[in-house]
């Protein structure tokens, strides 16, 4: 039997977006061949060996207006002259093109849609630019037929909004053992309590300014430590200098997903405080969640739905109730005083991990592109 072609498209980095490598990976394991398109910034990295083909588009901006324009033109016609079974969209900003070429060639079209796109901060600031993504949503979203997410939250929002089934995938770390890199092992932490900080939005309203300011009111034996990159990372450096906090904040570039694993299995704690300023923020669940789980690190979280949800119901760790530093630290310090509940905390992973990983949403992934072939006699 031919293989089918399922032809992927993202906006995001390809080294570093751990959903679009586990989707990938999945699929072309189970039979299928892909082809995964994306686009290449001055700072990405060299692109990993992988098992199927990949395409990253040289382009003349990065980011704001034009770059969505130039994109989204280069994938139009990118799609329009390579052969495909299947299309893949991931996320709104690829929407259109995969869209207008699934209908030009008669090919079923699929919507991994695991961000609330007119709901992020960047466009809330800009209503006119996110009046015409709103009205290519309106448009696109209720004529596909093929969608999923990655939480219950947000599936809920887009059936509400769209009456039109929405499935969910949740982007989880696949559940494996991993050893400890040598490599990667940080220097002069004998005795700290780390913290970490990690991904590659680390932008604005993600509460990283006050976490950051918040090791203030906390004593040497404190280390937070920010991995990946993103729009405030400039800012943030700012303030450890203006405050003297050299000692206890450091910052690691961004890393291949394999990678920042090592450096989460050295942390103490997680933290992800994102302010529930757009409804992007309220609906999403933070991937580094699921990989602080997965690296056994107990979590500091806002109080955010999902987020909420998942660690009432595993017991892995507790929240802040507010965004000024003194109360971050305050939790913090409660945490590391209490090691009876750590350790419960600790315990309860380990559950959480066997329970919510990879290999079981795999299934529900694998279902949905059977499905697809079924349906369409691939």
């Amino acid at each position: 039997m031919m293989r089918s072609t399922i032809v992927v498209s993202v906006t995001t980095d390809l080294v570093t977006d751990q959903r679009v490598y586990k989707v990938c990976n999945s699929l072309y394991t189970n039979g299928y061949t892909i082809l995964l398109v994306g686009r290449k910034k001055k700072d990405s990295m060299v692109m990993d060996k992988r098992p199927y083909k990949t395409h990253r588009f040289n382009l003349w901006f990065e980011k704001g207006p034009l770059f969505y324009a130039q994109y989204n033109l280069y994938l139009f016609f990118y799609l329009l002259f390579h052969k495909a079974d299947i299309y893949l969209a991931n996320d709104l900003d690829t929407l259109l093109p995969n869209y207008l070429v699934s209908k030009i060639k008669g090919v079923p079209l699929a919507y991994d849609n695991h961000e609330y796109f007119t709901g992020v901060p960047e466009l809330i600031k800009r209503p006119k630019i996110q009046k015409i993504w709103k009205s290519i949503e309106n448009w696109i979203f209720p004529k596909v037929k093929y969608i999923y997410t990655d939480n219950f939250a947000k599936r809920s929002l887009f059936v509400e909004e769209f009456k039109q089934p929405v499935e969910v995938v949740m982007n989880v770390p696949i559940l494996q053992e991993t050893p400890v890199d040598a490599r990667y092992r940080l220097e002069g932490v004998e005795n700290k309590f780390i913290l970490i900080y990690q991904g590659t939005g680390i932008n604005v309203a993600r509460g990283t300014e006050e976490l950051t300011l918040a090791m203030k009111y906390l004593d040497e034996r404190f280390l937070l430590l920010f991995v990946g990159s993103g729009d405030v990372i400039d800012v943030l450096k700012a303030l450890v200098k203006e405050h003297a906090l050299e000692n206890k904040v450091r910052f690691v570039p961004k890393v291949p997903h394999h990678v920042l694993k090592q450096y989460t299995m050295q942390a103490h704690l997680g933290i992800t405080v994102d302010k529930p300023i757009s409804e992007n923020y309220i609906y999403s669940f933070p991937n580094k969640v699921f990989d602080y789980v997965h690296a056994g690190v107990p979590v500091l979280a806002s109080r955010l739905q999902e987020v909420e949800r998942i660690m009432n119901l595993y017991g892995i760790g507790t929240f802040v109730d507010s965004y000024e530093p003194e109360h971050i630290a305050a939790r913090i310090q409660w945490i590391h005083d209490n090691p009876e509940q750590y350790a419960v905390w600790k315990e309860n992973l380990v559950h959480a991990a066997k329970e919510i990983n990879w290999q079981q949403q795999e299934k529900i992934l694998l279902g949905i592109y059977q499905r697809i072939k079924e349906e369409n006699g691939l």
